[in-house]
């Protein structure tokens, strides 16, 4: 009796440290789990939203236009933002009359729902960096405020897919 509840024992304890060991190896290399904090989003993805993103996403295809990533803000890699990239290395990004401008053409953004204020840029973005803002422009801390103005490949930590809280939407 005393050996087969210690093998029993035995055997939870396996399966909880198997687990553990599981979920931790899937949020460190697999996913990444973010809670959004701002309005800087909306109306993609709302205030208090949450998102998984995928930490391999660009290990063997590089950032297109238009993606949602999950990044280390460049001013305080403690944090991480949530934007959409906007300028790929090597174009030049203006915001001007509410519109947003890749090397003077104007950018198609069916997911955008205020008019852009104010003028910005331009600017040319460096190789190897991106330059990212969020849905909602004008409530939007994002590369047109930073000190650090440029993302840099390094400090992406993932492509968000999945919105999963509350309910769930692709992205």
């Amino acid at each position: 009796m005393k050996n087969r509840v210690l093998k029993e024992v035995i055997e939870w304890v396996l399966v909880v440290v198997v687990a553990v060991a599981l979920a931790y190896l899937v949020n460190h290399f697999i996913i990444v789990n973010a809670v959004v904090p701002s309005s800087s989003m909306e109306t993609t993805i709302m205030t208090g939203d949450r998102v998984i993103g995928l930490r391999f996403a660009y290990n063997f295809s590089e950032p297109e236009r238009g993606d949602i990533m999950i990044f280390k803000f460049p001013d305080d890699e403690s944090k991480l933002y949530i934007k959409r990239l906007i300028g790929l290395p090597g174009e030049t990004v203006e915001i001007k009359d509410g519109k947003v401008y890749i090397d003077g053409e104007v950018l198609d953004e069916p997911y955008l729902t205020v008019t852009t204020e104010g003028n910005y840029g331009p600017y040319t973005v460096p190789e190897g960096h991106y330059f990212m803002l969020g849905d909602n422009r004008n409530k939007s801390a994002d590369s047109r405020f930073w000190n650090n103005t440029y993302l840099e490949r390094e400090k992406i930590v993932g492509k968000a897919v999945i919105k999963y809280w509350p309910g769930f939407k692709g992205l």
